[in-house]
């Protein structure tokens, strides 16, 4: 727990020493958007499990996904050939638009939330696994100025396709490891759970 707890200071420290203001224009990236549509919904609501729900996303860590995709730090096969001919300031601009864009939740299956709920709010004291929504925060809309995306409202299978690829390491773009260290400690019926939880999440 106190390596965690360091290593969120750090990221924070990190964070506020160069942060920078946000260029996109949400207009802009309204127009630009008809590409995502397809996949993420008009409103960046996804309508299919294993695609992303990105309406209410933090403009910074959408901006970073686009740029590690696009740049091969983070591998998606569907997203990079998209999004390869895109500049920076088209992600700019989708990043402005879809952030004001308001996250829908989901109806999470009753049967896992009672643990999915125990997970996200106290963790796992026996394996050491912290709590989600230190970071995340309690409704899930995370923390802007850290880069710690909001998650409430996310697709289950999406959330469980990436922490068991976070915890494989086949998903390694997170910040100083954060994500990979804590999908280590999960099992499966524990990430199950909490994906479902979050689905649910407003």
């Amino acid at each position: 727990m106190f390596k965690f707890i360091t290593t969120i200071l750090a990221v924070f420290s990190l964070i506020y020493s160069t942060a920078a203001n946000s260029a996109g224009d949400p207009a802009a990236g309204q127009q630009k958007s008809a590409i995502c549509a397809a996949c993420h919904g008009a409103d960046g609501n996804s309508v299919v499990a294993a695609w992303p729900s990105i309406a209410g996303q933090h403009q910074d860590y959408f901006l970073k996904q686009m740029l590690d995709i696009q740049k091969g730090v983070r591998k998606n096969d569907q997203m990079a050939p998209i999004i390869a001919a895109m500049t920076e300031q088209d992600f700019q601009d989708l990043a402005a638009y879809f952030s004001g864009q308001v996250a829908q939740p989901k109806e999470a299956a009753p049967e896992t939330i009672e643990m999915g709920e125990r997970i996200y709010r106290a963790g796992n004291n026996e394996t050491g696994l912290a709590a989600c929504m230190a970071c995340h925060g309690p409704n899930g809309i995370g923390n802007s100025p850290a880069s710690f995306p909001a998650v409430r409202g996310q697709q289950a299978e999406y959330t469980t396709l990436s922490l068991k690829a976070y915890r494989s390491g086949e998903r390694a773009n997170d910040q100083n490891a954060i994500m990979r260290d804590i999908a280590a400690k999960m099992t499966d019926a524990e990430i199950a759970a909490v994906a479902n939880y979050i689905m649910g999440l407003n």
